[in-house]
């Protein structure tokens, strides 16, 4: 099954999204208290295999199986690419890979922002050279099958994390999360708020280490949480 592309997401929601980190994005799932499994954090095992620059873009999916990835160029030359993250249930098969740096290089060149496959990939020197953000479970220098048309912008799973085509993909040196298309208003906002929360704690903790080299009085770095335990103890 073939259908097209959702919509972009805007770009305003694009440029909110590479102001943040996947960390942060996770803490705004969390201080929403959104019903989202796994707060729609990929499994540890997704990890880039380049290049760990920010990867934002609106889902596109592909589900295939076996280490065919024929479904994958169906996709890659068949409908937009550009500003899209081509998100692939491979299913987590072990025995062969579904890409390497040449499909990459060419999905690249057409304006993709990023490949996220629950499965393998190879080339690993050439995704390292050409800065395309790819992630996968690991390396398998085998190569892969082309068997059948699989499926394209259909609903799946990817690495434990239900994916939609049109949802927020977000990745980093951390890993991979993807925000439902419906909750991402929110999300942002709430991690708008914890990045304003870091950042007053790190200039917190820059006043503490000035005070401490001026030997002055040095101001509190605990958080009221820890102050009001500390507080039953006498500490």
């Amino acid at each position: 099954m073939i259908n097209k592309n959702a919509p972009l997401l805007p770009e305003e929601v694009i440029k909110r999204a590479r102001k943040l980190s996947v960390p942060l994005i996770l803490d705004g799932v969390k201080k929403a208290k959104l019903d989202i499994p796994r707060d729609g954090c990929m499994y540890a095992e997704m990890k880039p295999v380049g290049t760990t620059r920010l990867m934002v873009g609106t889902a596109m999916t592909v589900e295939t199986e076996d280490g065919d990835n024929l479904p994958l160029n169906v996709a890659a030359y068949s409908v937009p690419l550009e500003g899209y993250v081509m998100v692939v249930d491979g299913k987590a098969y072990k025995d062969r890979p579904y890409i390497g740096d040449l499909f990459e290089r060419a999905c690249q060149a057409m304006g993709i922002e990023g490949i996220v496959i629950n499965g393998y990939s190879r080339d690993s020197e050439g995704t390292k050279e050409i800065g395309l953000p790819v992630y996968s479970l690991g390396l398998l220098p085998r190569g892969p099958i082309r068997r059948g048309e699989g499926n394209i912008n259909i609903p799946i799973s990817c690495a434990g994390v239900n994916v939609k085509p049109g949802d927020l993909v977000v990745g980093d040196a951390d890993g991979v999360c993807v925000i439902p298309r419906e909750l991402i208003e929110v999300v942002l906002d709430k991690a708008e708020e914890k990045l304003a929360y870091e950042e007053k704690r790190i200039a917190l903790i820059a006043r503490y280490v000035e005070a401490k080299k001026n030997g002055e009085e040095l101001p509190e770095l605990a958080p009221k949480e820890v102050i009001e335990i500390r507080s039953k103890y006498e500490l």
